[in-house]
């Protein structure tokens, strides 16, 4: 909140909104969305574009009371609509407990990572929402509906883009707590990206690889293991003499342990601390999903544009997420290589280089991240999409006279 006008994270969005409601409880949600329309949910505002957007009402689900909830077994948790990863988490490992992965940054809500099929890093890792076995949402006639993992429509609500109603709760998969190992390697050669992409991406829970396109090398391979690093070389690259931001100039102090040491599961697997706000939010971001048998042609398209992609960027982060099931998720029924752009915060420098940027990578079958900035049109990413008219069908059904809509969901659903 600035000057009385409502943004997102990274400020490039001021939404339209003539009201910020902060409900207290479920019943008042399900009053202020019987009450009509226009309606959106606010969640962490870590997105991009428009799709929060609204004329009307946007909701805060922030003053929800906080919920963690263990079930009997240990296996699921019952979270609330308005927690977020790093308290969840925190709350979780108190109990011996975890989630599969998490997201690079700690502070966004887990509802809203859920609803775009936000992402951590690893082959053998599903996105985010996978781990959802259930989910409450208020529809537009303000009434409670429950989907459970086996409902025919269940796949089709969990990734919702906020087109279905208000995710007031969810309940999450947990795993017992267990410990990782950070690691960070400088310089990675473009050669060992040619003969032994596939092993370095499986080298490790989790293994991201950033990188500037200003030379054939990659900058750095963030490695997440769980067990410890052999000494030496990494294909070549050397271990870093020092603990690194993932965006060059930033304080590395705002990152993560990366001593190799053992740590708890939600202090590693994070790229940024809880405790510190990452970046001062001046970026747009962009991310493409192809697929993970492409991935080397995918780098090879992007290197081939460096010289337009470069000016613009901060760094580009290259990771792998395992296929899923769920219908809007990007990683529908395909392992996935996903290339992530931090640009700099300039709409009108950067868009150009964004189209430019899909041009290049048509031919992958490109799907963007939801909650970034992208220029693919509806027609192109509905035709993704193999159940995109059962998703339209289910909005339909859950809002039919359309108070959760806006014109970034008009564009896509109709």
């Amino acid at each position: 909140m600035s000057d009385d006008r409502v943004t997102n994270w990274a400020g490039n969005v001021v939404f339209g909104a003539r009201r910020l409601h902060r409900p207290g409880t479920v019943e008042q949600v399900q009053e202020l969305v019987a009450a009509g329309g226009p309606v959106k949910v606010l969640g962490s505002g870590h997105s991009f574009n428009r799709m929060a957007d609204t004329t009307g009402g946007l909701v805060s689900l922030s003053d929800l009371p906080r919920l963690v909830e263990i079930s009997a077994d240990r296996r699921t948790v019952r979270v609330d609509g308005g927690i977020r990863y790093g308290e969840l988490a925190a709350r979780l490992d108190a109990e011996g407990l975890a989630l599969h992965n998490t997201a690079s940054l700690p502070h966004i809500s887990v509802a809203g990572a859920v609803a775009t099929a936000t992402h951590g890093s690893g082959e053998r890792h599903k996105n985010l929402a996978s781990a959802v076995a259930g989910v409450e949402i208020v529809r537009g006639d303000g009434k409670l509906v429950t989907y459970t993992r086996g409902d025919a429509a269940f796949p089709g609500a969990v990734v919702g883009l906020g087109a279905l109603g208000v995710v007031v709760a969810l309940t999450l998969d947990v795993v017992p707590a267990f410990q990782v190992r950070q690691y960070v390697y400088d310089d990675v050669p473009r050669a060992s990206l040619e003969s032994s992409l596939d092993a370095m991406l499986g080298d490790g829970y989790s293994v991201s690889l950033f990188t500037n396109w200003t030379g054939r090398d990659v900058n750095m391979a963030w490695l997440k293991r769980l067990d410890e690093m052999p000494p030496g070389d990494w294909f070549g690259a050397k271990r870093a003499d020092g603990p690194r931001h993932p965006v060059p100039g930033m304080p590395a102090q705002n990152s993560t342990d990366q001593s190799g040491e053992p740590g708890p599961w939600h202090t590693r697997l994070p790229h940024f601390r809880m405790e510190f706000t990452p970046s001062s939010g001046e970026e747009l971001q962009s991310e493409y999903h192809v697929p993970r048998s492409r991935a080397l042609e995918a780098i090879d398209a992007v290197a081939g544009i460096a010289e337009h992609v470069s000016p613009v960027l901060q760094i580009c982060e290259l990771r792998t997420i395992a296929a899923d099931d769920l219908w809007l998720s990007p990683n529908y029924e395909r392992d996935t290589f996903a290339l992530h752009f931090t640009w700099i915060a300039d709409t009108d420098a950067v868009l150009p280089v964004v189209g430019r940027l899909e041009e290049a990578l048509t031919s992958l079958a490109p799907r963007p991240h939801w909650g970034k900035v992208f220029t693919t049109t509806p027609e192109t990413i509905r035709a993704e999409y193999a159940r995109f008219a059962d998703f339209a069908a289910l909005a339909d059904a859950h809002d039919p006279d359309r108070i959760f809509r806006n014109p970034y969901l008009d564009a896509l659903l109709d």
